[in-house]
């Protein structure tokens, strides 16, 4: 991990490893630039995309991981004492055999009350409606399900990170 400071850090908090390695690709175009083959086969399969040959563009990510609730809270206290903090947090809602993601966001908003948080997962212990009435604030709380759109989380981040100063990322 590097401490650029022109880099906004984001924390990935979920139990699977897969999914860590999908949002360092999505979102750190270095790794996205390197995958060659992989990329030649997911334009095959799905079709070219806007941001394919134009990251140099794109905002860049510095995406650190946890795989537990209790690492990640301790990795958000941590980058706060550091003056490092995360500008944003994708949490799994499961995450056996440890906290779960309701349970994750109660301690992190003890810690980071103003972080935002993307919560993820293809199904849910807790309904939306539950989720916004404990935690109220829309603005700093989101929703992704799994499986997830590359683009989505990458539009995602550059809206709840501050990153979209280029015109181009407007919404229409």
């Amino acid at each position: 991990m590097s401490n650029c400071p022109s880099k906004k850090r984001i924390l990935v908090i979920d139990d699977s490893e897969a999914i860590h390695t999908d949002f360092k690709r999505i979102l750190n175009p270095e790794q996205r630039r390197s995958r060659g083959d992989i990329d030649m086969l997911e334009e095959a399969l799905f079709g070219p995309t806007q941001t394919r040959g134009n990251a140099s563009a794109e905002p860049d990510f510095e995406v650190d991981s946890a795989f537990q609730g209790q690492e990640g809270v301790a990795k958000i206290r941590a980058s706060m004492q550091n003056n490092q903090p995360y500008a944003l947090v994708f949490l799994d809602y499961r995450m056996p055999p440890g906290w779960n993601g309701a349970e994750t966001l109660r301690r992190l908003r003890e810690v980071a009350p103003s972080l935002r948080v993307v919560l993820c997962s293809a199904y849910s212990d807790y309904s939306w409606a539950e989720l916004v009435r404990e935690f109220s604030d829309l603005q700093l709380l989101k929703e992704l399900r799994k499986p997830f759109n590359g683009q989505e989380v990458r539009q995602l981040a550059i809206k709840l990170t501050g990153e979209d100063d280029d015109p181009s990322h407007a919404p229409t």
